[in-house]
């Protein structure tokens, strides 16, 4: 399994809405394998593949933070959110392509999301909570849009500023 450096916005790739998945192949699998190290890594609770720099609906996430709970890893093929509630949470989130940058987002607290598994058969659950917000997320990736598109167009343009600056700083580093 390989780790994938993670795309810093702004890039493109990240703004691109992603193609669907057509042919659920071993290389794909395997690119969700590799997605989830990447995220545990990170350390994040969701990955989506245009983060990689690769231009296909498929997310990893899982939701478990507790200490000695058992992992509950996710990889999702074509998700859609198929139904939300009415109600709704506040979190505060934060992405593994906008480091250290957190922010409170609203979305719905409840969604019905569609998806093919690993296995290439189609699952359907609702996720509430941190679940919902995590998938809501993701998703939002797969369209090309991220969690800072909720904020107001100053606060949107103070992070991106910020994370030119850290791209440049980064890449001055390394050199």
């Amino acid at each position: 399994m390989a780790l994938h450096p993670i795309l810093i916005h702004p890039d493109p790739r990240l703004k691109k809405p992603s193609d669907p998945v057509t042919d659920l192949s071993d290389d794909l699998r395997r690119l969700a394998d590799d997605m989830l190290v990447t995220m545990y890594d990170a350390p994040g609770i969701g990955l989506a593949a245009p983060q990689i720099g690769v231009n296909t609906r498929l997310i990893v996430m899982d939701c478990i933070k507790e200490e000695g709970a058992a992992p509950r890893p996710m990889a999702l093929f074509n998700p859609e959110v198929i139904a939300a509630s009415d109600d709704t949470n506040v979190y505060e989130e934060g992405c593994l392509s906008i480091p250290e940058i957190y922010a409170d987002v609203t979305r719905p607290r409840e969604v019905t999301v569609r998806w093919i598994d690993r296995d290439g058969v189609a699952q359907e659950d609702t996720f509430d909570g941190l679940w919902a917000t995590c998938v809501q997320h993701e998703i939002d990736h797969l369209d090309g849009k991220l969690f800072i598109d909720y904020l107001s167009p100053l606060k949107r343009q103070l992070i991106t500023r910020k994370m030119v600056k850290l791209k440049r700083d980064r890449a001055r580093d390394s050199a």
